[in-house]
């Protein structure tokens, strides 16, 4: 596998510098560890989060006060697809003068 891009859509992780639009370095093939930020894929497609571990349980966090912690250990269809290693962000949206 290997870095591949995702781009971000919303804002839960407008405090960890990564907003609605922005580009994702995702590396594959690291294997995520506690404070990573980390794209997760459940049934529910892609999501961007930071991993939380302790005391052998897991969570994935959001960095934004409004969102809500998502349970990792308790849903069995969410895997870590890759972990974050860049942000690519735009300055200027693409059509704007």
């Amino acid at each position: 596998l290997g870095p591949g891009f995702v781009r971000v859509r919303g804002e839960s992780m407008g405090g960890a510098g990564m907003h609605d639009g922005d580009l994702l370095v995702v590396d594959r093939a690291l294997e995520a560890g506690d404070g990573d930020l980390v794209v997760a894929a459940g049934e529910g497609g892609l999501d961007l989060k930071r991993l939380h571990k302790r005391n052998g349980q897991a969570r994935l966090l959001p960095e934004n006060p409004c969102r809500h912690p998502v349970p990792f250990d308790d849903d069995p269809s969410l895997t870590v697809w890759g972990v974050v290693t860049g942000v690519v962000h735009r300055f200027r949206r693409a059509g704007s003068p």
